[in-house]
């Protein structure tokens, strides 16, 4: 069964949307703000994302224990036609299998998140102001104090899902997603952070329960990812009522010559 470009979104739906938790950053990606910069591969039931939508084109491979062999023989067709530099996400034990072609680099341990207790969150007050483009330079420089390195896109403030919170008139905590799809009722949180000033107070946790408010009518599966080493942020998520549904690497990959 051989692997083949995939440009049908109802037949991505469909497939996708049997594990909307674990996919739910490629479900969302299938939205018109997203597609255009997707490319998709499919062998059987298994599809992995391409996403271009960022300087470093990001490769999205997930799928359940038991199904990881079959993902793993996808990946090993699409390989050699993959870009020769990319980011990856990939379920456990994918990383092995893209080293035939690539040396993996900056490897680092996450986990998938979903709300699964939202009586948790509901005891958590919500504060925050809703952030647009004109709230982009004060952003930039909050996540150049506090979360250097991060996987924001100014386009993402066009969802309209970002809250900031702020101190003396200092944006000091934000909160935003990644994706949001209410065609495939699915939301991934991201960009979360506070100022290393103010940090320990609760505030990210605010704009969290803000933003996730803000979901309720639109989405059925709230999602995040969260390095596993970042033990106050997983903390944070287990308060909030996010419970580990599931591990990946983060990797750098390089062509090998």
């Amino acid at each position: 069964m051989p692997v083949r470009a995939e440009h049908d979104r109802a037949v991505l739906a469909e497939l996708l949307g049997r594990d909307p938790v674990l996919h739910a950053y490629q479900l969302g990606d299938l939205d018109d703000f997203f597609w255009p910069y997707t490319s998709w591969f499919r062998r059987g039931d298994e599809v992995v994302l391409l996403y271009h939508g960022v300087e470093l084109p990001t490769l999205l491979a997930f799928a359940p224990p038991e199904r990881a062999g079959d993902l793993a023989a996808l990946l090993a067709e699409a390989a050699p036609v993959l870009p020769a530099r990319l980011w990856a996400h990939l379920s456990p034990g994918l990383a092995a299998t893209v080293s035939r072609w690539y040396a993996v680099s900056d490897a680092a341990a996450h986990h998938r998140m979903a709300l699964t207790d939202p009586a948790r969150l509901a005891a958590v007050a919500p504060a925050g102001e809703p952030l647009g483009r004109a709230d982009l330079p004060e952003l930039r420089e909050l996540y150049a104090a506090a979360y250097p390195g991060n996987w924001f896109d100014p386009r993402m403030l066009d969802t309209g899902r970002y809250v900031g919170v702020r101190e003396g008139g200092r944006l000091v905590a934000v909160a935003g997603v990644h994706v949001w799809s209410p065609t495939w009722r699915v939301a991934a949180l991201g960009n979360v952070t506070t100022h290393p000033d103010v940090r320990g107070r609760g505030l990210a946790g605010a704009a969290v329960a803000a933003v996730c408010a803000g979901l309720r009518a639109t989405v059925d599966h709230v999602t995040l990812n969260v390095q596993a080493d970042n033990t106050p942020a997983v903390r944070l998520y287990e308060r909030l009522g996010f419970t580990r549904v599931a591990d990946f690497t983060e990797c750098a990959l390089r062509r090998l010559p």
